[in-house]
């Protein structure tokens, strides 16, 4: 299977769990912001929370569909599954009673699973970022070179 189409898989999977997580959550814009608030770390911002992590993961699902701005999104698909991952292990630490507001079917999983996902998540994105770029200009002129040898 050819790297580019590699890409685009990992982008498609990405734009659809962010599209579905960001539209559930300002679904349930209330219900988030009630369970958000009950996350001491995170209570004192729970209202611009509820408000800009959807947003920001919508913005990130259109910059994956974009074939010239899928790098942008993809690096920022590593640093939201990042962040998700270090909150999740925080409410492993201190409370793991506290409901989760990812969205919709996700909201399923117990935190552990959580954590295999977001690393699973994380391993997708590095890799769409690794396979995502161009080989150098040097690197095609010594190919070239050694299949004209």
């Amino acid at each position: 299977m050819k790297r580019s189409t590699i890409v685009e898989l990992i982008a498609l999977l990405f734009v659809i769990l962010f599209l579905y997580t960001g539209i559930s959550k300002l679904m349930d814009y209330e219900v988030d912001k009630e369970q958000i608030g009950l996350t001491p770390l995170l209570a004192p911002v729970a209202g611009a929370i509820v408000i800009i992590l959807p947003i920001v993961e919508i913005i990130t699902a259109v910059l994956l569909f974009i074939p010239k701005t899928r790098n942008y999104g993809l690096r920022l698909s590593l640093a939201l599954m990042s962040a998700f991952t270090v909150y999740v292990v925080y409410i492993l630490t201190y409370n793991d009673q506290l409901p989760c507001t990812c969205g919709g079917v996700l909201e399923q999983m117990s935190w552990p699973e959580h954590v295999i996902f977001n690393i699973c998540m994380i391993i997708l994105s590095i890799t769409g970022i690794l396979l995502a770029r161009r080989p150098s200009r040097k690197l095609n002129k010594n190919s070239s070179t050694l299949a004209n040898a």
